[in-house]
């Protein structure tokens, strides 16, 4: 192995050469306290930057083992070292040159805290992986910028900010305390016949659409007594807070008083945040689906007849295909795909929702007949779900009461803070009765099984390989056709799509159940890594659910199904 000094005079020596000499210094130098891997060397200073690994023995990183010694506290490590790098990185003072030289970065995390391909960390070693924009003064090497980067600023940042003695332990010991608490809460929701749990004090509004860190001076939530339950954490103590019993919740209120905003935090309560987000504490069943209407989207082979049946020109609804969804029936299509997978809670706002398969009130019924209406509203299916596959349904509604009658609990928002209004809910059932008619049957019907073959997918790897683009949070672009994820409300980081765009390359089913392939999949991945998948190390990866992955797979316009 080549060592530091060996690469300081590489890049000296190919000082202003053609940029594509750079190829030369592809691959592992040995530091005195890390090695430093060169992985890909860009082949000009306009395009991607070069990926590029740090290992620090655990001789010199020094981190004690109980910061890792579970995989909830392994997470949390791995996220903050992260978080600690990017911040160096920010504070790099760069290069002058062309394109993107000087760029030292590493994929920036959210608020939330995942799983990822940029660090790693074990008893022998940490590892952590970022981009370099190897410097050039037009398409030349700028070889002394290079050696400055590379052989100065990089040892300054592992010594800073990758040696245990470095870092604020008190900082970091919280931030993985506060993780491991929320996996610890996530765990005991079935004990307690929960489905989510928001924490007294939360803070749950955000600054805005595009700005997801808390917003300043929001009111701290503060549960009704009548939904209080308490816990005792692993490392916080006791913490009091709404539980959201297993059911039907309906989330009522005034216009901007807070349904969605509750919504959205129940949504996001799959994950982890860090410390300071104000959601820390709120957590929710690790298979909770968002569910909408999407227009226009493509669906594949989706038994939608519990919801959808004798539609116009004899289409089927038993195996529904189509290119150019209505409201309903991708509504309906969202639905039964997150069944398909397994999902225990779904999670719908009225607003982002098809009216038409939300309710159909009794005059409506009596104008339109229920021989001439092939939708099954929602209203009339929704208990079905719950006592015959147990999945559960928090939704929020502002302009339609009759869910009261199929509600398990009522909850109102005003001006952010929650009121159980169950019983007069109830009352209201009685004293203002709909009289509409139950519509659908008495029990919701079969989840049907779709299957994948190695055709499914539509890609054709024989011949060429085939290359995938991220277009932020909404879409991925495979083989130069566009995936619109946009709907996909789960997806909080482009690392997200970036691993679904890889998965879905590596895919090979074999006329298996469409379930089994992708839980197998997301199984693989846990247990042996995405560098399986992959000819180099990536560092831009972000583990993801089986539901995001599978979205992206029903998103995807070729998708066949048997």
């Amino acid at each position: 192995m080549a060592t530091d000094q060996a690469l300081r005079q590489a890049l000296l020596q190919i000082d202003g050469r053609g940029y594509r000499t750079y190829q030369s210094i592809r691959g592992s130098y040995d530091f005195p306290d890390f090695t430093l891997w060169i992985d890909r060397v860009q082949g000009d200073p306009f395009a991607a930057p070069s990926p590029c690994r740090v290992q620090v023995p655990q001789n010199f990183a020094e981190f004690p083992a109980d910061l890792y010694n579970n995989r909830s506290r392994e997470i949390a490590l791995r996220d903050y070292l992260t978080r600690q790098v990017e911040r160096a990185m920010q504070a790099l003072p760069g290069c002058k040159g062309s394109g993107k030289s000087g760029l030292v970065a590493i994929a920036s995390p959210p608020q939330q805290i995942l799983e990822r391909t940029t660090a790693f960390i074990d008893d022998q070693c940490i590892e952590v992986r970022f981009v370099v924009g190897l410097p050039a003064f037009g398409r030349r090497i700028a070889g002394e910028q290079a050696a400055e980067m590379l052989c100065e600023q990089i040892p300054r940042l592992v010594a800073e900010n990758l040696h245990y003695d470095q870092l604020d332990a008190a900082a970091l010991l919280n931030h993985i305390e506060t993780a491991e608490d929320a996996d610890w809460l996530r765990q005991q929701l079935p004990e307690r016949n929960l489905v989510a749990f928001i924490a007294d004090g939360a803070i749950l509004p955000r600054r805005s659409g595009v700005d997801d860190r808390p917003l300043q001076e929001a009111v701290p939530f503060q549960s009704p007594e009548s939904l209080r339950v308490e816990f005792d954490c692993l490392h916080q103590g006791r913490v009091t807070g709404m539980g959201i019993p297993a059911g039907v919740t309906v989330i009522v209120g005034g216009g901007f008083h807070g349904k969605s905003t509750l919504l959205k935090a129940i949504e996001r309560g799959i994950y982890n945040h860090i410390p300071g987000d104000g959601r820390e504490r709120v957590v929710t069943d690790p298979a909770a689906v968002k569910i909408r209407a999407e227009d226009g989207r493509s669906v594949a082979g989706v038994d939608i007849s519990p919801f959808i049946n004798h539609l116009p020109q004899g289409r089927s609804t038993t195996h529904f295909s189509t290119q150019n969804a209505s409201g309903s029936t991708s509504q309906a299509a969202n639905i039964v795909e997150a069944l398909e997978l397994g999902a225990k809670v779904l999670l719908i706002d009225e607003d982002t929702s098809a009216t038409n398969l939300m309710i159909r009130d009794r005059r409506m019924q009596a104008l339109i007949t229920n021989d001439k209406e092939p939708i099954t509203p929602l209203m009339d299916k929704i208990q079905q779900l719950y006592t015959q596959y147990g999945v559960s349904t928090v939704l929020v509604m502002g302009g339609s009461g009759d869910y009261f009658d199929v509600a398990d609990v009522a909850i109102a928002l005003d001006n952010f803070q929650p009121y159980d209004v169950t019983e007069r809910a109830k009352a209201l059932v009685q004293q203002y009765p709909t009289v509409r008619s139950h519509e659908g049957g008495e029990v919701f019907g079969e989840i049907a099984t779709r299957r994948l073959t190695s055709e499914s997918l539509g890609l054709e790897r024989q011949e060429r390989r085939i290359k995938f683009q991220v277009r932020g949070l909404d879409a991925i672009s495979l083989d130069k056709e566009a995936i619109d994820l946009s709907a996909v409300e789960s997806l909080v980081e482009v690392g997200q799509l970036r691993a679904i765009a890889t998965t879905m390359l590596w895919l090979q089913p074999q006329n298996q159940p469409f379930a089994d392939v992708l839980r197998d999949a997301i199984a693989f991945v846990e247990a042996e890594g995405f560098d399986t998948l992959t000819t180099i190390p990536q560092g831009d990866l972000t583990k993801v659910r089986v539901f995001e992955l599978a979205a992206a797979i029903n998103h995807w316009r070729r998708l066949q199904v048997g």
